[in-house]
């Protein structure tokens, strides 16, 4: 790559050579560069990356099985800058972070119940495993790293547990429903535990603790599963291109076979933490139920027995990213990222869950 800066590269990669392309940039983190250049998307992947599954989970999302599912690529071949993984895609609306009210969480559950539906087997492949795991191990490992003494971090320790019980037991009541944490709105403080006091990072370790060794990347997961994203947010979807303008889901990064109770987990883990209303957790649940989703039970039932472990992983990730971001940055956790913290406090009362849980 020449030594214009990557976002201004991509745009010339995306404006077919035009040094001088006009971009915006959308997003520019460690695990990725994305760029909108007039009506194209071009993203720059990790360095890292698999490359090789990644070019599988293009050829995934160009299939015709996920089409009105996934947003498709403009074109399923990974190109390469500087070394760095490419794909081009058209440019869709995302989700308006000002206006949670309207948040699409019943799409959200449909595409979701819709793509653990879609017949692995007729997929171009072969199919590599859905990253969630690796991306909590990741998140553990950022923290670590962090937190190590002589990091100055002490700070990003500011977090005092909370209330025991469950992590399905929703501990407060509040709304989550904007694309991100940073537009939630936290429900009322939880009571202190006999886990108060203790360093935000150790909870969050010892909530680690509690799951499998699947769950933390340590170990193969359990065989068999459905297609699944693995990292659902509502910043994964946007409206599409075309006609019909319905929404889709982007970012196929760590999409592969697995637990599809993972898709569920970030607004599970939401709502057993009090930043997703009861109401609007109803009526994900119920739309993902009513479009045959696979992960959560029959209508009626309890979805936590099959939903409780994975919104365990995401709140531990969720937690340990938070941590790890606030050392780095120096400064103090927001309320939304303590009451994660605090839902991780509760989690490491909890006996280890040895054995690992077959896939749904």
């Amino acid at each position: 790559m020449n030594q214009e800066p990557l976002p201004a590269a991509l745009a010339a990669y995306a404006g077919a050579g035009r040094q001088d392309a006009p971009y915006e940039l959308l997003a520019e983190r460690e695990d990725g560069t994305v760029v909108r250049c007039g009506e194209i998307v071009a993203k720059a992947h990790a360095g890292d990356s698999d490359r090789e599954g990644l070019a599988v989970r293009m050829r995934i999302a160009a299939d015709k099985a996920l089409a009105g599912v996934l947003l498709a690529p403009l074109r399923p071949e990974v190109g390469y800058l500087g070394g760095r993984p490419v794909s081009l895609w058209p440019y869709g609306a995302p989700v308006d972070p000002e206006r949670p009210e309207d948040a699409p969480w019943e799409a959200a559950a449909r595409l979701l119940a819709a793509l653990h539906q879609v017949p692995v087997h007729r997929l171009p492949g072969p199919v590599p495993p859905m990253r969630g795991p690796a991306k909590l191990a990741r998140a553990l490992r950022r923290l670590a790293r962090a937190t190590a003494p002589g990091r100055g971090a002490g700070a990003a320790g500011a977090g005092p547990a909370a209330a025991a019980g469950p992590v399905g037991a929703p501990a407060a009541t509040g709304s989550a429903g904007s694309a991100g944490s940073a537009g939630s709105r936290p429900g009322p403080a939880l009571v202190p535990s006999p886990a108060e006091g203790r360093p935000a990072g150790d909870l969050v370790r010892a909530a680690a603790r509690t799951l499998p060794a699947w769950v933390r990347g340590e170990a193969p997961a359990p065989r068999g599963g459905a297609l699944c994203h693995g990292d659902l947010h509502l910043g994964q979807l946007v409206r599409g291109p075309g006609p019909d303008g319905g929404w889709r889901l982007i970012d196929v990064d760590d999409l592969g076979i697995g637990t599809p109770a993972w898709d569920l987990a970030r607004p599970a883990a939401w709502y057993a933490a009090g930043l997703l209303d009861t109401g609007t957790w109803v009526r994900f649940l119920d739309s993902y139920r009513a479009a045959g989703g696979p992960a959560a039970g029959p209508a009626g039932s309890d979805p936590w027995p099959e939903l409780d472990l994975a919104a365990r992983a995401l709140t531990v990730q969720t937690a340990a990213l938070a941590l790890a971001k606030s050392a780095e940055n120096h400064r103090r956790l927001d309320d939304v990222e303590r009451l994660m913290v605090d839902s991780c406090a509760r989690i490491a009362t909890l006996p280890p869950d040895l054995e690992p849980q077959a896939p749904s």
